[in-house]
């Protein structure tokens, strides 16, 4: 992975750059907290090896894994980072992802295995987020 600074304002915008066989959710982590990032948009198109996508399922209150075992295009990767209860940054990303029949699979990104690259736009947000758990879902939600 590697990264460079293109906007240093009052909204600091990074690209970040991943390579074959680099696992997309661990490096942008490791982005986030080397960089301190309390809040931030993130946008991403590329292409991957494979992924595993979740799908929330309102009655088990989890994630149902979606393996994804091929080469697929990634139309569209969005979402955020913010703080969770302890101070340390959490993704939380969705995926589309385009497979060679033109068929697509989208869900929230639990993995993902770039092939030959990703390349990820990350914009600093000038207030500061922070998630907190929901207890009728269970999940780490913004709380504005």
């Amino acid at each position: 992975m590697r990264s460079k600074l293109i906007y240093d304002g009052p909204q600091r915008t990074f690209a970040v750059v991943m390579e074959t066989d680099d696992e997309a959710l661990s490096n942008l982590l490791a982005f986030a907290k080397e960089e301190k990032l309390s809040a931030a948009e993130v946008t991403g198109i590329g292409a991957l090896r494979g992924a595993v996508l979740g799908y929330f399922d309102w009655q088990t209150k989890e994630y149902e894994r979606i393996t994804v075992e091929e080469q697929v295009e990634v139309l569209n990767l969005t979402g955020n980072v913010a703080l969770d209860g302890d101070g340390e940054p959490k993704l939380h990303l969705h995926i589309v992802l385009g497979r060679r029949d033109g068929t697509a699979h989208g869900g929230h990104l639990l993995e993902a295995h770039v092939r030959p690259t990703l390349e990820v736009i990350v914009t600093e947000s000038p207030a500061h987020l922070q998630r907190r758990s929901d207890p009728e879902t269970g999940l780490a939600l913004i709380r504005i």
